[in-house]
């Protein structure tokens, strides 16, 4: 049999055709202002086009099916996506609302855990690309989570409301977002499953309709995510561009209130010879701190000290945190490593208990650290050093077992 035999032969041809062509288009986009012109950054978005090329149809096809429903984590320490927290773990699922779906599993220990149904997206300039872009409807958050003696768990997702564990859906509901946050390396993800309640019958196989579908939206998925980024905070809030190395104010919306967190991004730039002294006052609650490349991915989270919580940090004598930025080891224990980019964003985010603090910055040169911080700032030998990194990677890789 060849090309022209059958009846969808020119459709599907067609189709694969013009993904291509839009994937040409996408990876032009990593040649932009925003990202600097060093090898290793515009390696970087490549590898943010090649990362998410390779969950395209994950998202597209393979768990598209709102009446199949799956769990699929869309971020990872190989793939990264939509301003990424390293200290989060990401997974959604396609529904409708017109199913009934029941999540089963195990509750695990991480410090935060959020579900979120979200709802339409609106249509018009200012929408992020999917699959963002949609309005949280409600939410169910660890705090509300009732869960057994061993640590199970069961929600129920629309239809009828269910006693303890049940999230409403709306006409426009379609997708389930799942967030869950770590403090300590030890913690433990939990681990579910979904299904529709009332199925009866196998998955069908795609038709040449749903295929044609799948690749037309992974090709708008791959050129809109290398067009909005990094533009899309610059230009619709969240990125003050007009104060480099500053962090603008925290500000929780209402949307931000059904995620469980409040969130800031600095921009920053730093010289070979410069570093940046980030502090603020130790406070309740579960903070985080990510850096990330040009493109609002997170830096090298499973290997380097890209990312900061209240447990792993060092506090000063007069209880302020102090990190340094910077492009080599200085030696003191928080610092930020940023794996040799010149250009960059770091990520505060706020959760649980208290309240977001204010967070100042100070550029200063890389040989004067010694003089800008305390005496008694906490430092480690590269032994030391060695061993933190020991601990993120059997940490990180324990968050993402199987």
């Amino acid at each position: 049999m060849a090309f022209g035999d059958g009846p969808d032969d020119a459709a599907l041809r067609s189709a694969w055709d013009t993904f291509c062509d839009k994937l040409k288009d996408a990876g032009s986009r990593v040649f932009k202002d925003h990202n600097p012109a060093s090898g290793v950054q515009r390696v970087d978005g490549f590898r943010f086009l090649t990362q998410n090329l390779g969950q395209a149809f994950d998202l597209a096809l393979e768990t598209r099916d709102t009446r199949y429903p799956a769990i699929h984590t869309f971020c990872h320490p190989t793939r990264k996506l939509g301003g990424d927290c390293a200290d989060f773990l990401y997974q959604q699922a396609w529904i409708d609302g017109s199913s009934t779906y029941r999540i089963t599993g195990d509750r695990g220990t991480a410090a935060f855990f959020n579900i979120t149904v979200q709802g339409p997206r609106p249509v018009g300039p200012g929408v992020l690309h999917e699959p963002f872009g949609d309005v949280p409807e409600a939410n169910l958050s660890g705090t509300q989570l009732r869960i057994d003696d061993d640590g199970g768990f069961e929600i129920y997702v629309g239809g009828p409301r269910r006693e303890p564990n049940w999230l409403p859906t709306t006409a426009g509901s379609r997708k389930l977002f799942i967030r869950q946050g770590f403090d300590r390396w030890d913690e433990v993800p939990a681990r579910m499953r979904i299904e529709r309640v009332d199925m009866t019958t196998p998955r069908p196989l795609p038709t040449p309709a749903d295929m044609t579908a799948a690749i037309e939206w992974a090709g708008d998925f791959l050129t809109a995510m290398m067009s909005d980024w990094p533009e899309y905070p610059f230009t619709h809030g969240g990125v003050d561009p007009e104060h480099l190395n500053r962090f603008p104010d925290v500000a929780a919306t209402g949307a931000d209130a059904k995620r469980g967190r409040a969130a800031a991004n600095m921009h920053w730039r730093l010289a070979g010879d410069e570093a940046l002294i980030i502090e603020f006052e130790a406070h309740d609650g579960l903070w985080m701190l990510t850096n990330m490349g040009a493109f609002f991915t997170s830096m090298d989270y499973l290997y380097r000290p890209v990312s900061y919580t209240p447990s792993r940090t060092a506090v000063d004598a007069d209880g302020v945190v102090r990190l340094v930025l910077s492009h080599d080891d200085p030696g003191y224990h928080n610092w930020i490593d940023t794996q040799g980019f010149e250009r960059g964003n770091l990520t505060y985010r706020h959760m649980l208990d208290g309240e977001p603090v204010p967070l100042r910055t100070r550029l200063v040169k890389r040989a004067e650290l010694a003089d800008a911080l305390p005496p008694d700032t906490a430092t480690v030998t590269p032994q030391q050093r060695a061993e933190q990194m020991w601990q993120r990677f059997t940490g990180v890789r324990r968050r993402y077992a199987g």
